[in-house]
Formats: C-alpha cells, sequence, structure tokens
C-alpha cells in the first residue's frame, strides 16, 4: 500500500490586530481585529490544531513529523502585534514568527506612507525581545522593507544578510526565517536567501503548503478584515485557499 498523502499545511499571514480605520481608507482589509483574532485562535485550538512559529513547523514542513498544524505569521512588526495578539498566542500554547524590519524598529510603517495608508508605531528593540520572551520568533524583512526587484544584486542581498545580523545581536537568538517584502522577488532573490542562510521563507502566493515542497518559496494563507469564521475555517481545513493559486 502507498503510504497516506501528508495534510497540507496552512501558513496564516496577518500584518496589524486592530480595529480598521475608517471606510474608504487604503488597504484597510489588513486590519484583523482583535475581537475577531481571539475568535479564529479559539476556533483552531478547538479544532485540535497547533499554531506554531516557522522554526517549530519546519519538521511538518520537511514530513519529519506529522500532526494537525497551522503556521502563524505576522509580517511588519506593528506594536498592535504584540498588545493585541501576543496574549491571545500565550493563552492557547501557540507560538508564531513576526517578520521585522531592523532599520525600522521603534518608528512606522514609512513604507505605506506614499500610498496614504495610516501610520502606526512598529515594535522597538525592548518589545521585541518581549515578543521573543514570551515564546515567540522573530523573522527577517529586510532592512528597510525593501522592494527587491528595485535592488541591484549586492543591494538585495545587504538587505537580507544585514537585516539578519541585525536582528541576532539585538535578540540574541538566531534568525533562521525570512519573508520577502511587498511578495516581490525573482529567482536570484531565493539563492540569495538560501545564501544568506535562511532555512524558510514565505512569500505572498496563496495556498497551503505541501509538505516536502519549496522552502524557499512557501504560500500562505491571508487573513483580512473580511474574513468570517467560517471563511477562516475553510482556509484552514479545505482546499479553498490551494484554488486561488494563480
Amino acid at each position: 500500500m502507498s503510504a497516506k498523502p501528508k495534510r497540507p499545511i496552512p501558513i496564516l499571514v496577518y500584518h496589524q490586530i486592530s480595529e480598521a480605520p475608517p471606510k474608504g481608507a487604503p488597504f484597510r482589509s489588513l486590519y484583523v481585529s482583535p475581537q475577531s483574532f481571539a475568535r479564529q485562535m479559539a476556533l483552531l485550538k478547538l479544532l485540535g490544531y497547533q499554531g506554531l512559529s516557522m522554526a517549530a513547523l519546519l519538521p511538518y514542513l520537511r514530513g519529519e513529523k506529522s500532526g494537525k498544524v497551522v503556521g502563524i505569521t505576522f509580517d511588519d512588526g506593528y506594536q498592535n502585534n504584540l498588545s493585541h495578539a501576543l496574549p491571545v498566542l500565550v493563552r492557547h500554547g501557540f507560538s508564531s514568527t513576526c517578520y521585522v524590519v531592523s532599520n525600522l524598529l521603534g518608528k512606522t510603517n514609512v513604507w505605506d506612507s506614499a500610498i496614504g495608508i495610516a501610520q502606526v508605531p512598529l515594535m522597538n528593540g525592548d518589545e521585541l525581545r518581549q515578543w521573543v520572551a514570551e515564546g515567540q520568533e522573530v523573522g527577517s524583512h529586510t532592512q528597510n522593507h525593501a522592494r527587491l526587484l528595485q535592488c541591484d544584486a549586492p543591494a538585495a542581498l545587504a538587505e537580507m544578510t544585514q537585516d539578519k545580523a541585525a536582528l541576532e545581536n539585538l535578540l540574541d537568538v538566531p534568525v533562521r526565517h525570512f519573508c520577502y517584502p511587498f511578495g516581490e522577488y525573482a529567482p536570484e532573490h531565493v539563492a540569495m536567501a538560501q545564501q544568506a542562510g535562511f532555512l524558510t521563507v514565505t512569500t505572498t502566493r496563496r495556498g497551503r503548503s505541501t509538505v516536502r515542497g519549496d522552502l524557499l518559496e512557501l504560500p500562505r494563507v491571508p487573513v483580512v478584515r473580511s474574513t468570517s469564521l467560517p471563511v477562516f475555517w475553510l482556509k484552514v481545513a479545505t482546499g479553498y485557499e490551494d484554488r486561488k493559486r494563480p
């Protein structure tokens, strides 16, 4: 008999865990309310899923472990991840990975200012240390939230390697997981991520991850303001997101 196929693994992606700005604000979809996030994590727990950081998820992605697991990731390092998401994660015994931008710690999401997105605080160094102390993980998101496709090769590699080094120096822990800013990258950036020493890299491609798939171009499952609890279940437990792949 052939081995039973491994269950696809959803890697959830969040941005801000906060009440959304007024109707008409740009990229309002990227806000998930604290109440919605709490309900989503409670549903995962109720259904028997374990929420995991990318480091904890890696053995499952490699096929070395099996189980009902979900990756939980946050892009950019917003302070509201600490204030609103962390207590919920800790309550359920979940871990997660927050991809941060080392040159902007304690500042705001300046890369969004040109398109009118409200400026909100990013975690500073002390807050990132608290995040890690509470069992969460920090990943790299480049030094400056760079558009890698607009960087020459040395600059793109430096954005990765110097961000990794800065975060490791700050937190005194290895930083082995990376996320392409804006979801923009080319094959050479995949090679750079490997050269920089990252073990996994996440993208904005939609879908659940396959076991023993490409660890440097992992798809994710977006969770947005309008994601109802039934749709959240569909995204995690069914092929709903897999059909969204281009």
